[in-house]
């Protein structure tokens, strides 16, 4: 396992670009990555643990595999530095998010809350895990958003899995997820844009937003369903003329 302990970094992209993400959510992200030729960047199986919680940032990236006492024989405590989960944590920098394909597993908690407390303090944003943590009680007071499968009193290695590689590719509950793609994540769900359309999602996105924010405006106001969602080209002039008299704030 020595080997595999001398981890790479990710690329992470512009402040700039992280904060345009930040204002569209993950179902404006997925749609207009569907038109941008992603059909499906969601990862289904998490689930928000933390409510109310967004996170848009790069991904940091862990792999477990499947257990076999030959390959792998540390327990919690020992040989400390050989344990992977801990690798993916050191590389954290301000606004990272990990993503953990734990292939699913239900019975092994990834980490626990010192772990994840040192990620907080590291300036870590969230965790996307295709299994568990354990600590959860604690871990949610820490303020960074969790995305799970569920919890667990058991420690990582304790049952099936065992971390293996860190900053790989990984399918993160069927879901591709390269080094440093860019996480958005919130109470729909967790979506993967890929690291070279971030500036394009941006750009769309934010566009999409706009029209959105006054054609729901007008549905309130009980405007036609029609005219207003999708904006159609009728009202397109109306809209343009709301947007000089209320310029959005970003």
């Amino acid at each position: 396992m020595s080997q595999l302990t001398d981890t790479p970094d990710i690329e992470r992209p512009s402040k700039e670009i992280i904060e345009a993400l930040k204002t569209i959510g993950s179902a404006t992200a997925t749609g207009e990555l569907s038109r941008l030729g992603i059909k499906n960047a969601f990862i289904q199986g998490p689930v928000p643990f933390t409510p109310g919680k967004v996170v848009v940032g790069p991904a940091l990236t862990l792999q477990f595999m499947p257990k076999r006492e030959d390959v792998y024989k540390v327990d919690e405590y020992s040989s400390p530095e050989v344990q992977l989960h801990r690798h993916v944590l050191y590389h954290t920098q301000e606004g990272d998010v990990v993503v953990v394909d734990a292939r699913g597993e239900l019975s092994a908690g990834v980490f626990g809350d010192m772990m994840l407390t040192y990620f907080k303090g590291k300036g870590g944003a969230g965790v996307i895990i295709d299994g568990c943590i354990r600590d959860y009680p604690k871990a949610k007071e820490l303020g960074i958003g969790l995305w799970l499968k569920g919890v667990t009193p058991n420690f990582h290695t304790q049952t099936t899995i065992f971390p293996y590689a860190v900053n790989v590719p990984i399918a993160c509950s069927g879901t591709l997820v390269m080094p440093g793609d860019i996480i958005i994540a919130d109470d729909d769900g967790v979506v993967v844009c890929p690291k070279q359309l971030a500036p394009e999602l941006a750009k769309k996105a934010s566009a999409h937003n706009e029209w959105e924010e006054f054609s729901r405006l007008r549905l309130s106001q009980g405007g036609e369903l029609r005219k207003y969602y999708p904006l159609s080209e009728e009202a397109r002039g109306e809209y343009e003329a709301w947007r000089k008299e209320n310029p959005i704030q970003h």
